[in-house]
């Protein structure tokens, strides 16, 4: 205790001598001495490290401060001198010390730019708060200040600009970063810290075209894994994994042992789809470091999504070994379930890693994690038809966050309607609407529910106001599945027409595409549905619900087998466990002659969607093509059931009405063979 109280003595003691001498250098303009500022600047930099090494020692700590005192004298101008100097005052431990004593002396001299740079740097360190994980904006504020006054005062210093950029950037003020930054870049073009901090403005602002532009051209003129890195981040956002993955790969030419480039070069190409190559590089990260927790997860993730569920197991038990209270790793074992069709057992581990994580209190964070684990727990309950318990977790979620709360409500909503129970659902609507009338997800949600309800009228006048509110692209999508659900599909296609128009990527332009189809199909224009489909596997040849609905449509016309089989066992391939998928593939099986393999498929189908009654349908009408005809009569007999609890905006008369006739016929039969 007296050896740190000696050091902190010393410190103090010499702050006020090292303040004063450096003012009276920049107050007397003398001509600097780069020589003794260097030899200074080395001495105090030797020190400052033997100080930290033997725990602030006072002898060595008073040396690094007087050589750096006499560096600033010798060459004020170099601003790099004064953030070594706060440094050592902030290693030193007596952080209050240093700020009273250099506000003090800053009354004094107020236009010493080296003593704002030792003020406005001990600031910048104070902003985070590693007790509450939060930013202390009075530190964030005082630091603004200073470097601002630096930066009037020295308009040319793009060092102090960068850091102005940045302390905006932390205070969430990105107009007056993109200044800061186009500043810097005046005085230097090609500052790489300058470039980055701008891209990150454009992007922290959505505009990621920019951002994207701005860092090609900084990496295209002087290349370096900073600017690289940045680079990926920024394909990444625009979620173009493979330009990610191309960028990470020059970055790690240049930088070959870096271990952060790597991890992120596999995990883009992971998202990629290039498995084989992601994996490559997983395995050469824990051969490098086998107590790579992370590492082994992806390299089980992979092998889940490779369909070799074995190795998948495999990787999984060694993360778990080695991180065994990682939420993420535990999570794995409930993908890797889902994934096998273990959906109860699923379950039953998601609902075991709720019960392990149970408190009576949580920190926001702690918040949102466990009502994302809640929500994908009603997912699963809701797949495997557990609606009840379902609506109870999606209820707990609603309780246990409150920015969760409209979407908890909007799936409790969902699950009455896939319930069947359109009256729950529609009550939970309405109720919704007056708890969230700002919530527009909540108030697109009525609407549908009174689609359903066979209330068109209200629901197409919700969706116009939404419109008359915000006319982008989210809002005309909501109302074309408006219109979609009221039948009217001139004005879908009007809807559809102008969301088109603001979709910006290839992603948001599938959509439209695949809406599109779906609209010209139930529209029996099948030529014109086809080309919509076409397009959207244009751009994403493997994208399972396109090559579903586009299979399935060709089947269900009896028109080229064999490439609408192909397409549906594509998509089941993508989720061997999507019902919808089973069914395309029981349907097409049928119309091919084989039967076996269609009747296994559509029971396979119905485990996952006992009450659809398109594949009861279907079901029966392979038992009767079989000869098995009271097996048949009880699988229409079904089908209609669950026509009709199906909501009126996805009824279809006319299947009805086929069904209907399918089974009179089918019952005279039976009449027949039983006299």
């Amino acid at each position: 205790m007296k050896r740190i109280a000696l050091i902190i003595t010393l410190a103090s003691a010499s702050l006020s001598t090292a303040f004063g001498q450096a003012n009276t250098s920049a107050a007397n303009g003398a001509k600097p001495d780069k020589a003794a500022a260097y030899y200074n600047f080395s001495m105090g930099h030797l020190y400052a490290e033997l100080a930290q090494a033997y725990n602030n020692r006072g002898e060595y700590l008073n040396k690094a401060i007087e050589h750096y005192r006499a560096a600033i004298k010798a060459d004020p101008s170099a601003s790099f001198l004064s953030e070594e100097l706060a440094e050592l005052f902030i290693q030193s431990g007596k952080i209050r010390d240093a700020v009273l004593e250099t506000e003090e002396a800053l009354k004094t001299n107020p236009n010493d730019l080296n003593l704002r740079r030792i003020l406005g740097r001990i600031y910048t360190r104070m902003i985070g708060d590693s007790q509450t994980n939060r930013v202390n904006e009075e530190m964030l504020k005082k630091a603004i200040e200073q470097y601002t006054r630096i930066a009037e005062a020295s308009p040319k210093d793009a060092a102090t600009w960068v850091m102005l950029g940045r302390l905006h950037k932390v205070a969430q003020s990105s107009p007056e970063a993109e200044k800061a930054y186009k500043k810097a870049l005046e005085s230097e073009p090609e500052n790489e810290e300058a470039l980055t901090g701008l891209a990150m403005v454009y992007a922290d602002v959505g505009d990621t075209k920019s951002a994207t532009e701005l860092l090609k051209k900084a990496s295209e003129k002087n290349p370096s894994v900073r600017t690289l890195a940045a680079l990926s981040a920024a394909y990444e956002q625009l979620r173009d994994y493979p330009n990610a993955a191309a960028t990470l790969r020059r970055a790690l030419e240049m930088s070959p042992n870096n271990t952060e480039i790597k991890r992120s070069l596999a995990q883009n190409l992971l998202l990629a789809e290039k498995l084989d190559e992601a994996l490559e590089l997983f395995e050469q990260l824990v051969a490098d470091e086998p107590r790579d927790a992370m590492a082994f997860l992806r390299i089980s993730q992979i092998y889940r999504q490779k369909r070799n569920y074995e190795k998948a197991h495999e990787a999984a038990k060694k993360a778990a070994e080695l991180d065994p209270n990682s939420v993420e790793v535990r999570y794995n074992e409930v993908s890797l379930l889902e994934a096998e069709g273990k959906t109860t057992e699923a379950i039953e581990a998601l609902k075991g890693i709720l019960s392990a994580t149970s408190k009576k209190n949580y920190h926001p964070g702690e918040r949102s994690n466990r009502a994302i684990l809640l929500e994908r727990l009603g997912f699963l309950q809701r797949n495997a038809e557990q609606y009840g318990p379902a609506v109870e977790t999606f209820r707990q979620m609603q309780q246990l966050d409150e920015e969760s709360a409209p979407r908890a409500t909007i799936h409790i909503i969902e699950t009455h309607r896939v319930a069947r129970e359109t009256a729950k659902a529609f009550e939970e609507a309405k109720a919704a609407r007056e708890k969230y009338p700002k919530d527009r997800a909540v108030q697109a949600t009525y609407a549908f529910l009174a689609a359903d309800s066979g209330k068109a009228e209200e629901a197409e006048r919700v969706g116009r106001d939404l419109i008359k509110e915000k006319k982008d692209r989210e809002s005309f999508v909501t109302l074309a599945q408006i219109y979609e659900r009221t039948k009217n599909y001139a004005a879908m296609g009007k809807a559809l027409d102008e969301a088109e128009k603001l979709s910006d990527d290839p992603g948001e332009k599938e959509g439209i595409y695949f809406m599109r189809g779906a609209m010209f199909e139930k529209q029996k224009k099948f030529d014109l549905a086809e080309a919509e489909f076409r397009k959207v596997l244009a751009t994403s040849p493997n994208s399972s619900s396109a090559l579903n609905y586009l299979g399935y449509m060709l089947a269900d016309r009896n028109v080229r087998l064999t490439e609408a089989h192909d397409m549906i066992r594509k998509a089941l391939d993508q989720d061997p466990n999507n019902g919808a998928y089973l069914d395309s593939l029981g349907w097409v099986l049928y119309r091919m002659g084989k039967l076996d393999e269609a009747e296994e498929n559509l029971k396979k189908a119905l485990e996952r969607t006992a009450k659809d009654p398109t594949v009861h349908e279907h079901l029966g009408d392979v038992y009767m093509k079989r000869g098995k005809v009271k097996e048949a009569v009880n699988q229409w007999q079904r089908s209609l059931k669950e026509w009709e609890s199906t909501p009126a905006s996805e009824q279809d008369t006319a299947e009805i009405a086929k069904i209907q006739k399918k089974l009179d016929g089918a019952k005279v039969r039976l009449a027949k063979e039983n006299k």
